[in-house]
């Protein structure tokens, strides 16, 4: 990957991307070109069309080297990365999170909490608050040298015991309407999504309440039956986290919180795509139902992301990570959280699903942009919208990544 930089100049840094086939919403553009002016997207099209203008000797360039010039992937469910998690409740632990991941694609995320003590999780949600970027911004929000922070995902501790995961049990509880407006209060439009059971007793009051504040509500970890599943969907449920992961298994005279969610076009859905946590089979089945619009692609990565094999901290459980694959220690049958990558799950529903790329690219950007409120300015390559960029290769490696025209990664 060739990236050279022309002599400095007063004014906003021009920054183009060229040499590669587009992924334009409009359809692909051979020998396409992406120009990011001021943070911003301001021009996306032919490279025949183009005309660079006097200033051409100030802009940053990129040679996508015949490669997929993408817009950059959105993961709305991450907790670490890099040997840093978002329950260290440290901006450093953010910053590394974020160039870890900026590595593999990801140009924004959701910083993602496991279930916690509500003290800690204010602790979280305050440092989160702090450092979230604002989309239609570019780089809004504290600098982190990778890919952007847009807010929180909450996962828990609104979950059921039955359907824990690699969470503590001990510190689920039911909905608690003081708990959640004291970290609206922290929060505020910070707070992108929760992930709540929503059979627990409370739920529905709460989905309502965080639903008018314009908090995506997921169903995860959960033991609904079909019926309490579609009585969520009507109270304001609108998503599921880890879709088919943590949550009661399909029958066919109860498709529990699954078949409701497959069933429903009103309901997206995340998913975790790497032949681990989702049989291909299954990913294929829910991308047949849910459609290239509804699914969204998500790692649930864990901070022993580019670390070696050990024990880390989930959280306040041990997780043991072998050979890529990530466990509760002691316990070889229970997943804990993953070491995916964006990258990574874009190849794999390409190489395990057979999705088309382009429908595997809108999973990882354009529809986790919609989930988490940002797709005015997140999740397609048009003139407006923020300079977020990923260059692949045919084989669907990155090579370079840009976050708001600066390049963050290159190789």
């Amino acid at each position: 990957m060739m990236v050279t930089t022309g002599e400095k100049k007063a004014g906003p840094r021009r920054t183009v991307v060229f040499n590669g086939r587009v992924m334009a919403p409009g359809g692909d553009i051979e020998d396409g070109v992406v120009v990011i002016d001021g943070g911003r997207i301001s021009f996306v099209g032919p490279a025949a069309a183009w005309r660079e203008g006097g200033e051409a000797a100030a802009a940053v360039r990129v040679d996508a080297e015949g490669g997929w010039i993408c817009p950059g992937f959105v993961d709305i469910h991450v907790h670490g990365g890099g040997g840093a998690d978002v329950m260290d409740a440290d901006p450093d632990a953010l910053r590394t999170m974020a160039r870890t991941h900026a590595r593999y694609g990801t140009t924004s995320f959701l910083a993602t909490t496991v279930t916690a003590p509500h003290e800690k999780l204010l602790e979280v949600a305050e440092v989160v608050a702090r450092m979230a970027g604002r989309p239609g911004h570019p780089a809004g929000g504290a600098p982190t040298g990778g890919a952007q922070l847009l807010g929180l995902h909450l996962e828990g501790p609104y979950i059921n015991p039955r359907r824990a995961g690699a969470q503590n049990p001990a510190h689920m509880r039911p909905p608690n309407l003081r708990e959640l407006e004291q970290l609206y209060e922290v929060l505020g439009s910070a707070w992108r999504i929760i992930t709540i059971a929503p059979e627990l007793p409370g739920a529905e009051a709460a989905v309502r309440w965080l639903a008018r504040r314009g908090v995506l509500v997921s169903m995860g970890h959960t033991d609904a039956t079909h019926d309490e599943a579609r009585a969520a969907v009507a109270a304001g449920v609108r998503h599921a986290t880890h879709l088919f992961n943590a949550m009661r298994g399909w029958h066919h005279r109860d498709p529990g919180c699954i078949g409701a969610v497959l069933d429903d076009d009103r309901v997206g859905a995340e998913i975790v795509a790497d032949g681990e946590h989702v049989h291909p089979s299954a990913l294929r089945l829910a991308y047949r139902l849910k459609g290239p619009e509804r699914l969204c692609l998500v790692t649930d990565c864990i901070r022993a992301l580019d670390m070696p094999d050990g024990v880390y901290r989930l959280g306040d459980v041990d997780v043991l990570v072998r050979d890529g694959r990530a466990r509760l220690a002691g316990r070889e049958d229970a997943l804990a959280g993953s070491l995916l990558t964006m990258s990574g799950a874009v190849r794999a529903m390409v190489r395990l699903a057979g999705v088309p790329l382009r429908q595997a690219v809108t999973m990882a950007s354009l529809n986790p942009a919609r989930a988490a409120g940002v797709a005015r300015a997140k999740g397609t390559l048009e003139p407006g919208k923020d300079g977020d960029v990923v260059v692949l290769d045919d084989d669907l490696a990155v090579r370079a990544v840009v976050v708001a025209g600066q390049v963050v990664y290159s190789r």
